[in-house]
């Protein structure tokens, strides 16, 4: 199916592509801490997921393939021959067929606390039924304990992501959790050639050792970096060494 994606660019017209995607439940603002950094060096092209932002509630269920080919769809647009593509959680699975869909066109890739299959699909599907009954706010306390540790949970950074994931419309949030339920890349994880860097929230609980383990095990020639002192939405909790991380990583596979 085709998916219309709001998306924003930044930075100079000419410098090297750089596509951004964030989180189930957020929008392009989720990267507005690596913003400035990024933009004195990239073309920076942020996306909002379907029913999320400015893009447009969905009709009918998608995959996360499906979304990777509207992203796929927004890099033509931009005119993006060839790309660096960094994903958080969500953003990291579209980020795993992107690699595989254009591999020709990946120069590098980073998985943010991901995986590349987290939990199981019926909790996603249970998810996204009480979501459409209860509204978005029924997992708001279960998304305050994931997305970052206690220290960090009373900011006004992360209260600013409370609030925008009360903002989703609830059949956004939902068709977004049916996607995240029937996306399972484990048998494909070995088709990623880009160079990839997995970044880990050390006390993010939706990605155990065993899932971050299996990305470094299965895709070629992959670095991982755990991130302390954060959990889920890690490139918030420690903007700054996330955004460090992701430089030296961006600017070491550069094209030449």
């Amino acid at each position: 199916m085709s998916l219309q994606l709001a998306q924003t660019l930044d930075g100079p017209a000419d410098a090297q592509p750089l596509v951004l995607s964030g989180s189930l439940g957020t929008t392009s603002r989720l990267w507005e801490p690596q913003l400035e950094e990024f933009a004195k060096r990239f073309r920076v092209l942020r996306h909002d997921h379907p029913g999320h932002g400015r893009s447009p509630v969905p009709t009918e269920a998608f995959s996360v393939e499906d979304e990777a080919r509207a992203v796929i769809a927004l890099a033509d647009e931009a005119g993006f021959e060839r790309f660096a593509y960094c994903g958080l959680s969500l953003g990291g699975m579209i980020g795993m067929w992107v690699s595989v869909l254009a591999p020709e066109r990946v120069v590098s890739l980073t998985l943010c606390c991901t995986g590349a299959k987290l939990g199981t699909s019926e909790e996603w599907f249970d998810r996204a039924a009480t979501v459409r009954e209860e509204g978005v706010q029924a997992f708001l306390p279960r998304l305050r304990e994931r997305w970052f540790t206690p220290a960090f949970r009373e900011t006004e950074a992360a209260k600013a992501c409370f609030d925008e994931v009360l903002k989703v419309p609830p059949e956004g949030y939902a068709r977004c959790c049916e996607a995240v339920g029937g996306f399972d890349f484990r048998s494909d994880l070995e088709r990623i050639q880009a160079p990839t860097l997995i970044l880990v929230g050390e006390e993010d609980p939706l990605t155990p050792p065993e899932v971050t383990e299996l990305l470094s095990e299965r895709i070629a020639g992959s670095t991982t970096t755990i991130v302390r002192n954060a959990a889920h939405l890690a490139s918030v909790e420690q903007a700054d060494f996330v955004t460090a991380a992701m430089l030296r990583h961006l600017e070491a596979k550069a094209p030449a």
